[in-house]
């Protein structure tokens, strides 16, 4: 069995890793370790998820690296709300969503220098999987307004393409829409209710990490 680090954004994402992506990779031989960033510290001294800083960041990465029994080293982190010092992200290019997070792993990867390290940037955040069977979210959410929920959607092609406005991206339609969501909860039943083969057929940028997983 080939084992894999991920280091997770949050909980939300440690709990995807074991409940969803794992059954799946196992009957590839594979095995993923989700570990979860602390790069927040509460004020008990306990750790919790979240990106703050790509200084700390960098610093899991490396930890993570010098385990010589991990065939490889990944992410799954959230495009939307980098921190300010993330690598290229003051002179991002790329005209889609698409060509901008690919600029963006790339720089990361450049800097980590390491060929057992993949990097994963989620489009744009988690919840963008929630979108790709909206019949099953309208079912969980039941929301009161589903205007503030798929309003403006006909041009994104894929969920990953739902922009990264403060008000429209993808967490934030949710919330808006019921304002009770819980992300570790709420976006787990709804993620599993979807299933992975469902996101990954309207995911592609998610659909090619998970296939490089199966491969590595």
């Amino acid at each position: 069995m080939k084992r894999i680090l991920i280091l997770c954004e949050g909980q939300t994402e440690e709990t995807f890793v074991n409940n969803i992506l794992n059954p799946h990779l196992v009957t590839y031989q594979r095995w993923a370790v989700p570990i979860l960033a602390s790069t927040k510290r509460t004020a008990t001294g306990s750790h919790r998820g979240g990106i703050v800083s790509y200084a700390k960041l960098r610093r899991e990465i490396d930890k993570l690296l010098r385990d010589s029994d991990a065939r490889c080293v990944t992410t799954m982190i959230d495009y939307y709300g980098l921190p300010a010092d993330f690598p290229a992200k003051a002179a991002v290019q790329g005209q889609s969503p698409y060509e901008r997070v690919a600029f963006l792993e790339r720089a990361l990867a450049d800097d980590i220098g390491d060929v057992r390290f993949y990097p994963f940037l989620m489009l744009h955040e988690f919840e963008a999987l929630l979108f790709s069977e909206p019949d099953t979210l309208r079912e969980y959410l039941r929301p009161a307004d589903l205007q503030r929920l798929f309003g403006s959607l006909a041009q994104c092609a894929t969920p990953e393409e739902i922009n990264d406005g403060p008000d429209t991206h993808p967490a934030a339609r949710i919330t808006r829409s019921k304002p009770d969501y819980s992300k570790p909860i709420d976006g787990i039943l709804i993620a599993k209710a979807i299933g992975l083969a469902t996101m990954r057929e309207r995911c592609p940028h998610f659909d090619q990490w998970v296939g490089y997983l199966e491969s590595v």
